[in-house]
């Protein structure tokens, strides 16, 4: 084979190796390398460097021509017959490769040190304020090559081939720019991306120094001064409130710079929001510098602490949570426009916040006015604030980094902001961590990772443009680890030096990178010191007049007003949920349809037809129920956003929302084409995680309030993984931040034989969460209800969080099914009565809730317990005081109340409602409970003793 072969038609495919022979020639088959270096061709000179090597491989290396290369030969000479004695005594030297393969060698070890830099360059990086030595690689060393990488022989290799950006016409010349660009302040880890194009682009821009650019004398001013009043804020909040926490920022006062930058590329690129999550480290310095929140309502947090009255007299009352958890939301001007910053509202756990950032600005990014929800990423950016113990020790990173491509969770591109403090609390790295990095997390996620040391402002400012320009570019999500160190203790009452008294040391000799960058302009002769000295008197003299101002307020009469009379109230107004016959038989017919052309799997076009008689002759089931209550929102102009595990089909194939051809695949959703539909409707597969997508949904439901937002789990007991979400979120955010939403979670629950884990949703834990009508319980019966309740749920003006308990065996079961009369001029109902007995003969009424009632009424034993009354309790909580009064006092005889459950003793609703069924107990009728024994799990693991123990409470019940 010649070079002649593959030239022309076969040249792309050869290009392809060139590239790869460029980069590794070991990588290419050994008859291709040997054509790339023996033969000139087409190839070669469309690469004008490989061209002018192989003329020098033409030489003899100075400067001479070489002799023409011998004719090939068929095969090898035999080797020389040497006796053993002659060769133990004088060992024959290796041959002298020829001048042309020694120079060709040494571009090879060239091009790997060039992949060197580029892929562990970071560890010669200089990132450590505080000046640990970097660990460095052998492989960054041109010496360790072989052959080795003389300065002769780095000036004999054009830069050309070596598929460098940066400056310099020779190896020789590069490698200085090499060691600059990945083993300076800021260091990239980029290598480890399988994108090719995205490599490609990041090595280019990286290498060309493109996001690099010098400030101007006004830009330096401007940045120093941001540091100062960065720097003069901590400082006056430690004066004036001495051993009060407020977590300072020092040690990393270059990210508030850092967030001025990246709002403004934001502005620039179109956006309209930033929606930021953070812990508390710098959270108050983010809400006064970025958030622009006024000194005088952070101050009045640290005075609250020392007297009511700076608090009660402040219209907007005291604070249901301490001041570096609160959210914030403010305006900027930008030469762009105006755009609205939003610091979400955060507990302790430090990253549960990180989905619902996603999920907030997802809800921004969305069209909720088009069919289908139409997402734009430029509208909003996520900005995620990590701590570098949280970021790879808490599984919710690991949670949404997973929903960053995922087509109903992307926000195209979130940029992650590591403030790397070098230390957790008093846990040192090698402590926290099996990673050389924090950030090492995301390299499994092929997100770009850029290393900066936090006393070098301008490469701060670099990197932030980097992150910017790539997620522009890709809509992806990038990494900046910011490395610097805590001033403090993990707060201002914590002493560091009791478990890191090195670094503590250290940290107390390290000038503050004000100070740095003043010193470095003032030798640049930017300004003078007199200068620099005056912008920190300024920001001091502020902060004084804001106190002063404050001071000024307290005692004034102010009327104090609790946080949490901030809580708007429930309504208790009834909302009409009905819906006009005729309406819902239109829907039904449009959510029949499919396309001209569009194979419906034959089964299941069977169950759908049926929907159309089951409307007009009774039997609506839960599934048509709810698409029926779904469609009818949309034409009413009320979005729905449904996610969860399984969800477009239904864990029980008893959904069905979204239809696949079963020829072609295609999926096709009748319930996104209704005709009258004026808001959208999506609806999407979950990942099979729960915190996350929980804190995404709620993040979601916050920022788009007039949408019913709902998530379904696989199975109710799933929801266990959500825990943090639900409780520090969703049954919490009221109470703490006055921030609620009308998320509403399905859950499935019943015991029906499945074992411990698939049998109950944990209602005792929800009960145990309900207080101040933060969130409402239900465990419907029917398909009937069940329309009501959605339809309450999107349309009531009071909005809550919803928890409902939904069914797997009642979804098909015919007693559950529902009329269209039900639908057309019923509501929900939350207590139901038993009309099947006559009121003056019952002396036991048998309260229960969800699927048990069918266990109840289903028994051989119920047809002779006609002096035995089954009543349903639909709502939990709020607890239907007045309706389930009025139940009880339905029956004059009434000698006994029992409350029946399927779930242990210790779980279910018994305890959460006991005192309720206590205080509607008429005088002389006595309580009492039938259900299982307490119990450590919820249920049975054999079906066998399932059913037992399920028939003995039924007969208890019902005896």
């Amino acid at each position: 084979m010649s070079m002649h072969d593959v030239d022309g038609l076969n040249a792309g495919y050869a290009s392809a190796l060139l590239e790869q022979y460029l980069e590794n020639p070991n990588a290419v088959p050994s008859e291709w390398r040997a054509l790339f270096e023996s033969h000139p061709s087409e190839l070669v000179a469309a690469h004008p460097g490989l061209a002018r090597l192989l003329e020098l491989l033409q030489q003899d290396g100075n400067g001479h021509v070489a002799a023409p290369a011998p004719a090939p030969v068929a095969a090898a000479p035999a080797p020389p017959t040497v006796e053993l004695s002659e060769a133990a005594a004088a060992p024959a030297a290796p041959p002298a490769a020829p001048p042309g393969e020694s120079l060709l060698a040494a571009v090879a070890a060239a091009m790997a040190l060039v992949t060197a830099y580029r892929t562990h360059g970071h560890l010669a990086a200089r990132l450590d304020p505080l000046g640990s030595e970097p660990v460095g690689d052998p492989s960054l060393e041109p010496d360790r090559r072989e052959p080795k990488l003389t300065e002769e022989l780095q000036r004999l290799i054009p830069a050309q081939i070596l598929g460098v950006h940066v400056p310099g016409e020779t190896l020789a010349e590069v490698l200085p720019e090499l060691r600059r660009t990945y083993c300076g302040t800021s260091a990239y880890e980029i290598e480890h991306i399988s994108d090719h194009e995205q490599r490609v682009w990041l090595r280019t821009v990286i290498e060309a120094r493109r996001y690099h650019e010098q400030l101007d004398a006004d830009d330096k001013r401007r940045l120093l001064e941001r540091l100062s009043e960065v720097d003069g804020f901590e400082r006056y909040l430690r004066r004036a409130f001495l051993g009060q926490k407020q977590f300072s920022i020092e040690g990393l006062d270059v990210m508030v710079p850092m967030l001025d930058e990246a709002i403004a590329l934001a502005a620039e690129e179109g956006g309209h929001e930033v929606v930021f999550g953070m812990a508390h480290r710098g959270r108050l310095n983010v809400l006064a510098h970025v958030l622009g929140r006024p000194y005088e309502t952070i101050l009045r947090e640290f005075e609250g602490e020392r007297t009511l009255e700076a608090v009660a007299a402040d219209p907007e009352g005291g604070t249901g949570d301490v001041k570096y958890h609160l959210g914030a939301e403010g305006t900027r001007r930008t030469a762009a426009g105006e755009i609205t910053l939003t610091l979400a509202s955060n507990p302790s756990h430090l990253e549960a916040v990180d989905p619902v950032v996603e999920g907030r600005t997802r809800a921004e990014q969305t069209d909720r006015s088009t069919r289908t929800g139409y997402h734009d990423s430029f509208v909003a950016m996520a900005v995620q604030i990590h701590g570098d113990a949280a970021f790879p020790a808490q599984g919710v990173v690991a949670e949404t980094l997973n929903l960053a491509d995922l087509n109903g969770y992307s926000t195209g591109g979130s940029l992650h902001l590591i403030a790397n403090n070098q230390i957790g609390f008093t846990t040192d790295p090698a402590d926290a961590r099996s990673t050389r990095y924090s950030s090492d997390l995301a390299k499994g996620f092929d997100l770009p990772i850029i290393h900066v040391n936090a006393d070098d402002p301008e490469a701060a400012l670099s990197a932030v443009r980097l992150a910017m320009a790539f997620r522009r570019r890709f809509c992806s999500d990038v990494v900046i680890d910011l490395v610097g160190y805590r001033r403090h203790g993990h707060n201002e009452q914590d002493e560091a030096a009791y478990t890191q008294p090195l670094m503590a040391a250290r940290i107390e000799r390290q000038p503050s990178v004000r100070e740095q960058y003043a010193r470095a302009l003032i030798e640049e002769g930017v300004l003078t010191q007199e200068d620099a000295d005056a912008m920190a008197a300024r920001v001091e003299t502020t902060l004084k007049e804001a106190h002063e101002r404050l001071k000024t307020t307290f005692g004034q009469d102010v009327p104090a007003v609790a946080y949490e009379g901030r809580i708007p109230a429930a309504t208790g107004g009834e909302v009409v949920t009905a819906v006009a016959a005729d309406r819902l038989r239109g829907l039904n017919e449009e959510l029949l349809r499919v396309p001209e052309g569009f194979t419906v799997n034959a089964k299941l076009a069977k169950q759908l037809e049926r929907r159309r008689a089951a409307l007009e002759e009774g039997g609506v089931d839960w599934g048509q129920a709810e698409e029926l209550a779904f469609a009818s929102l949309l034409v009413e102009g009320i979005p729905v956003r449904l996610t969860g595990q399984d969800t477009e089909r239904g864990t029980f194939s008893h959904r069905h929302v979204v239809l696949h051809d079963a020829e072609n695949g295609q999926a096709y959703a009748p319930i996104q084409n209704l005709a009258e539909a004026t808001a959208s409707f999506e609806i999407h597969n979950s990942p099979l995680s729960e915190e996350a997508c929980l804190g995404f949904e709620y993040g979601y439901s916050v920022a788009a309030p007039e949408a019913l937002v709902a998530w379904e789990a696989q199975f109710g007991d799933f929801v266990n993984s959500a825990q943090v979400a639900i409780d520090q979120f969703m049954v919490s955010g009221l109470s703490k931040w006055g921030q609620t939403s009308r998320l509403t979670l399905l859950l499935p629950h019943g015991y029906e034989g499945n074992g411990p884990e698939h049998s109950s949703a944990r209602l005792e834990r929800f009960l145990q969460l309900a207080a101040q009508e933060n969130i409402r319980i239900a465990n419907c019966t029917t398909a009937g209800q069940y329309f009501h309740l959605l339809r309450r749920q999107a349309l009531d003006p009071s909005a809550r969080p919803l928890v409902l308990m939904t069914p797997k065996g009642l979804l098909r079961l015919k007693q559950a099914a529902s009329a269209l009369g039900d639908l057309a001029d019923g509501a929900f109902r939350p207590v139901l009565g038993d009309p099947s007995v006559g009121r003056e003969t019952v002396r036991r009424l048998v309260l229960c809730s969800g699927k048990v009632y069918y266990d109840l009424v289903g028994h051989e034993l119920r047809p002779g317990a006609d002096w035995i009354a089954i009543g349903r309790l639909e709502q939990l909580y709020p607890f239907p005081v007045a309706a389930a009064a009025e139940l009880v006092r339905l029956y004059p005889r009434l000698e006994e109340l029992v409350w029946a459950q399927e779930e242990p003793q210790n779980m279910g609703a018994w305890r959460a409602i006991r005192h309720r069924l206590e205080e509607m107990l008429p005088e002389g009728v006595r309580l009492r409970f039938v259900g299982r024994p307490w119990r450590a799990s919820p249920s049975e693991g054999y079906p066998t003793a399932h059913l037992k123990e399920q028939n003995r409470i039924v007969r208890e019940a019902l005896s």
